[in-house]
């Protein structure tokens, strides 16, 4: 059985990805394959760049994705290092690969440097 505080951070990390809105952007900047603003992502996801700023705040709480401040503009990106512990955070749960949660977790998803 996990630990309660590793379950509680896979627990977050699925949080953040339970929108379908949130899955698409996050999708977006991984395609994308550098930084965009939030007005480049709004101009992709056809939604308001309220809605988009806040699926962003909670991507980037779960360390999802990054951001940068150049000047007045914020740029965002996804944190591969978090992409990369997720499909095996999924395993795990699902009781498929056994690895300690020193190799997958909140140290594991530590965010990038810039």
């Amino acid at each position: 059985m996990l630990p309660v505080e590793q379950a509680e951070t896979y627990a977050g990390w699925f949080r953040a990805l339970a929108d379908g809105r949130r899955v698409q952007i996050l999708n977006l900047l991984a395609e994308h394959g550098g930084s965009m603003t939030v007005g480049q992502i709004v101009d992709r996801v056809a939604v308001g760049q309220s809605t988009v700023s806040h699926h962003l705040k909670i991507l980037t709480e779960a360390r999802f994705v990054l951001v940068e401040r150049r000047g007045t503009a914020r740029l965002y990106r996804v944190n591969q290092a978090c992409l990369t512990c997720f499909p095996t955070a999924a395993d795990v749960v699902m009781g498929r690969h056994p690895v300690g949660f020193a190799q997958v977790g909140d140290a594991a998803c530590a965010q990038e440097g810039p």
